[in-house]
């Protein structure tokens, strides 16, 4: 069944532009709009476009809003004119699928972060949390047929929906369709490491689509490599176009890289509420001699938190002039704290920025300034004074934090950036490229990019800025609409 007011345009992604908070005392609802490059995106078509977002409930006030909402379509006012269709799947389901396979599973296998000799153990609780991801899959596939109208373009988005492609043009044959990996994708080898009947049922379903897209052409072809291991697909690459065939239908593959917002991050790193942060980090640093080395990520397993402090503590024992004289500002925000490895690898964070201030820390310098309370107006100040960035992912889809920290920076940014971070690609000529699991490696990198002339620092800075500007995100997503045809 076609909705009555049927959309040209579709999204699809687990979690979507806006969010609701559920105020207990009186039931009332706040709603609270999302950032991020889909949402940028999707504002580039305007609001006459026809276009509706498919996305999941994701918190106890969202369940709320989509009760209270016909046919789970929210008010366009809580998501800046935005058409949100919110799916209030089954908590059950829900988890089965977010934490029990999208995160626990498809993520690891992705950025590589299996301990194998013990996991993954693909066990009875695998199977079911599977059955619950094929029923969340079937959710967002049913909705967009129900939502899309006839020859509608349709963008899937990510690692939680590699099924929706394949389940949609079963029911919607009409369809252009799309699908967008944000993460980075495995090599054969290791994504063989899922079940059999499971990595060909993710693959088929992201082959159910007439363009599957990536970030960068490394993991393009890692799909494509996969495709024809597992699947034995045929893959052609001719003159720089790449596609896949397989049981006679062919899904072309392309490549997207995705930008930094530079007129909102310019902005916004320009309000008072970041003056005043950037004014309280300059008084903790202890002044303007002092070098900041500086980091905002997620706790998450990839990004590589741990081995960046322990490199920095290389760093001061391999070069003792640095000491009282440079200031790791570490942000390092809580996430995915429902799963165990998370808590336990946040709490990992802690201990190593602790015992580096306790090894070489004295009455007037603290060596490492660790912050777990995510605050973005505070992460853009840090972005400001930033001499060097570190960012040093064990694996990446791209990282736009590489991207951000050249286009606000006060002074020139010198960065240290992980060869395996999908930003090597365009960012790699003008970064100081390290190996993430070398400790030696990287305390250098941070050593030279501290030594780097300003004249020079300043010259790099803006070649990695107008790099990271190139493909914002507006153009990102009108270049997947057009290719679609």
């Amino acid at each position: 069944m076609v909705a009555s007011h049927a959309a040209r345009v579709l999204v699809a992604s687990n979690r979507g532009p806006v969010t609701y908070a559920l105020h207990k005392e009186d039931g009332s609802l706040t709603a609270k709009r999302g950032g991020g490059g889909l949402v940028s995106g999707l504002s580039a078509i305007g609001p006459d476009a026809d276009a509706v977002w498919v996305c999941a409930a994701l918190s106890e006030g969202d369940r709320a809003a989509v009760e209270r909402a016909a046919g789970g379509r929210l008010d366009p006012a809580d998501s800046g004119g935005q058409h949100v269709r919110m799916l209030d799947i089954p908590e059950e389901i829900f988890t089965g699928a977010y934490n029990g396979i999208a995160n626990s599973v498809l993520w690891f296998i992705h950025h590589l972060l299996f301990q194998t000799p013990l996991e993954p153990v693909f066990d009875e609780d695998f199977r079911s949390d599977w059955a619950a991801y094929e029923a969340y899959n079937v959710a967002f596939a049913d909705a967009l047929a129900e939502e899309a109208a006839e020859g509608a373009a349709v963008l899937i988005q990510d690692y939680h929906l590699t099924l929706v492609p394949k389940l949609l043009r079963a029911r919607r044959p009409d369809l252009r369709i799309g699908h967008f990996s944000h993460t980075p994708w495995a090599p054969p080898d290791y994504f063989r490491i899922l079940p059999d009947d499971v990595a060909a049922d993710v693959l088929t379903g992201i082959l159910g689509s007439d363009r599957a897209a990536f970030l960068t052409r490394r993991w393009a072809d890692a799909f494509a490599d996969s495709c024809a291991a597992v699947l034995g697909a045929s893959v052609i690459r001719d003159a720089g176009a790449l596609t896949v065939t397989y049981k006679g239908r062919t899904t072309r593959i392309g490549v997207h890289g995705l930008g930094a917002d530079a007129d909102f991050l310019r902005e916004r790193s320009r309000q008072p509420d970041v003056e005043e942060r950037l004014s309280d980090l300059r008084d903790a640093v202890g002044g303007p001699d002092v070098k900041v080395i500086v980091r905002v990520d997620r706790t998450e397993l990839s990004k590589n938190i741990v081995r960046g402090l322990l490199a920095y503590g290389q760093l001061l024992r391999d070069h003792p002039e640095w000491h009282g004289r440079v200031v790791h500002v570490a942000f390092a925000y809580p996430s995915r704290q429902d799963l165990a490895v998370y808590v336990e690898y946040t709490d990992e964070v802690q201990q190593v920025a602790e015992e580096l201030n306790e090894e070489f820390g004295t009455p007037g310098w603290k060596p490492v300034l660790l912050h777990v309370k995510d605050d973005f107006a505070r992460s853009l100040a840090a972005y400001r004074l930033a001499d060097v960035a570190l960012v040093n992912p064990i694996r990446d889809g791209m990282n736009l934090v590489a991207k951000e920290i050249p286009v606000v920076s006060d002074e020139g940014v010198a960065l240290v950036l992980s060869r395996e971070a999908g930003a090597y690609e365009e960012l790699g000529d003008d970064s100081f490229v390290v190996n993430p699991y070398d400790l030696r490696a990287t305390a250098r990198a941070l050593h030279e990019a501290l030594t780097l002339p300003v004249h020079e620092r300043a010259e790099r800075s803006k070649r990695l800025a107008a790099a990271a500007t190139a493909l914002p995100p507006q153009q990102w997503f009108l270049d997947q609409l057009a290719a679609l045809g």
